[in-house]
């Protein structure tokens, strides 16, 4: 295992080189009566947002609320989760679905967001409960904006789950997107100073009646920095919602993950996330047993394959930092929210 963490971490590294060269509901369930502003038109193609929804056979007949896996940056469902959380969930007989966002998460967050608002409404709609999202990277954070503008989704989703959330950014970002050379829009999005998180963070973090979970590792994430302590990228503070902010080694004091460990395979980030899932609120990290720091992988990895799978995560990767367009400065925030509101009421899609 310690290996195949040094491999990841020496890909982790190949990859930031390459961004700095090319650089209606059923009865008796337990659905909550939607808020009246619905938010913003959605300004994507009605056929791309329904292509990019994948849901898995019994999303309307489970009793169990189901639940969206949104991918990180140069990633996409496939590489990300058919090899982990898939796997397990379907194990489990657990409803979900997968979104798949424009560009492998590379487009502007904000369009990006209209893709999780989507996802959200129609899978309400299909299963007739909350839904809950778990989310790595931007996966974890982009939910935030679609939760901060499009008020509905409030009564429709019940948890949001955070693998290394850049919900504060990351100076990695702002070393990478210098004018000169430039960056896909969603790593611009992504800088500490950026216009777009300062609107997203603007306000309450969080929104009550979601429960939120965020977990983060302080040794290593070479990706969303910093990422130290309560205080980093990923953590949420204030708002109302109901709020579990903790690193893994808070349950390992002396476990080693990375970035993209924690969202694919961390058998403790892994146990945090199921906590939340199956609990009322967020994850206790204080119920978690501690065998699972004994544990190389988590539920629904197989040792024998996780080396292929980790080089295509890897490929897709490198892959898509490099052909992706950059663009010379951050995308301009969309008229809704160039007022910083996104609490008032918005007209009707």
């Amino acid at each position: 295992m310690r290996v195949w963490r040094n491999h990841v971490a020496t890909a982790v590294a190949c990859v930031l080189t390459v961004m700095t060269l090319a650089v209606p509901a059923r009865a008796g369930t337990d659905v909550a009566r939607p808020a009246g502003a619905r938010g913003p038109a959605l300004s994507a193609d009605s056929d791309d947002l329904a292509r990019s929804l994948e849901c898995g056979a019994n999303l309307a007949d489970s009793t169990e609320k189901p639940v969206l896996l949104v991918p990180g940056t140069t990633l996409n469902p496939t590489a990300e989760y058919a090899w982990n959380y898939q796997r397990a969930f379907e194990r489990q007989h657990r409803p979900y679905c997968t979104v798949r966002l424009p560009g492998n998460a590379m487009g502007d967050i904000q369009v990006a967001a209209e893709y999780v608002v989507h996802s959200i409404r129609t899978m309400y709609r299909l299963s007739g409960r909350r839904v809950q999202i778990l989310g790595h990277s931007q996966g974890g954070m982009v939910p935030r904006w679609a939760l901060k503008f499009w008020p509905d989704t409030r009564e429709r989703v019940d948890d949001v789950v955070a693998l290394a959330g850049s919900n504060h950014g990351t100076v990695d970002a702002n070393a990478l997107c210098a004018p000169a050379v430039g960056c896909a829009p969603s790593i611009w999005q992504q800088r500490t100073n950026s216009d777009f998180l300062r609107v997203l963070n603007s306000g309450g973090e969080t929104y009550p009646g979601v429960s939120y979970t965020n977990v983060y590792t302080t040794l290593v994430d070479e990706v969303v920095q910093p990422n130290l302590t309560d205080s980093g990228s990923t953590p949420l503070h204030g708002g109302g919602g109901d709020i579990t902010n903790v690193a893994v080694q808070d349950i390992c004091p002396t476990h080693v993950t990375d970035h993209l460990l924690v969202g694919t395979s961390d058998p403790v980030a892994y146990a945090l996330a199921m906590d939340a899932l199956t609990r009322a609120g967020p994850a206790r990290p204080e119920t978690i047993d501690e065998s699972v720091c004994t544990r190389a992988f988590q539920p629904g990895v197989n040792p024998a394959t996780f080396p292929l799978h980790m080089a295509k995560m890897t490929t897709t990767v490198t892959r898509t930092l490099a052909l992706h367009p950059h663009v010379a400065r951050e995308p301009e925030l969309k008229p809704y929210a160039q007022d910083l509101g996104g609490d008032q009421q918005l007209v009707s899609e």
